[in-house]
């Protein structure tokens, strides 16, 4: 890779190394560990690509992006049965986990959804971070996936249901009145 593009590729890499973990704090249900797995995952497959001319990406943040989710979703098909769960108990010392919305917001509903969204099928997360914490078209979610237009507004419905279904009596005590 020539020196220019190294350059661009290392400021892109610091530009959306935050963005990236928040997704992928989402996507895991709050997993520190493997948040930062796979950011670094994603930041190498970029850079394999960006070596390849990242003038041909278009949009490299959302190829990013897409590279994120697809590597969420590989992890999860070849993860063992015996896996971390969420705890009641913050992480260790020193990990910081980002603030939704910036921080300001009501902290049990950021961790009640959080919860909730940990226990939702991995492709029901997906489309539901990319559909309304990256604020993505269904079209573009669709591309994400590697699926449908209509196959990905049926998902979102099912894990919109799924999620409220989570929530439970939870839903209703959390909105303000």
């Amino acid at each position: 890779m020539r020196q220019a593009q190294t350059k661009a590729y290392i400021e892109f890499a610091q530009a959306r190394t935050r963005s990236l973990y928040r997704s992928a704090w989402l996507l895991t249900g709050g997993d520190t560990h493997l948040s930062e797995d796979l950011v670094q995952e994603t930041l190498s497959r970029m850079y394999v690509v960006w070596g390849r001319g990242s003038d041909k990406l278009g949009n490299p943040a959302a190829y990013a992006q897409t590279v994120l989710v697809r590597t969420f979703l590989m992890h999860r098909r070849r993860r063992s049965t015996a896996t971390e769960r969420l705890t009641a108990e913050p992480p260790e010392y020193g990990q910081q986990q980002p603030r939704a919305g910036g921080g300001t917001g009501d902290v049990a509903l950021r961790v009640t959804l959080l919860h909730a969204l940990g226990r939702l099928a991995p492709k029901d997360r997906a489309v539901l971070v990319l559909r309304y914490w990256e604020d993505r078209s269904v079209e573009e979610t669709a591309q994400a996936l590697n699926s449908t237009s209509g196959a990905i507004r049926t998902r979102t419905a099912r894990a919109l249901h799924r999620l409220r279904a989570e929530l439970g009596e939870q839903a209703a005590d959390l909105v303000p009145h």
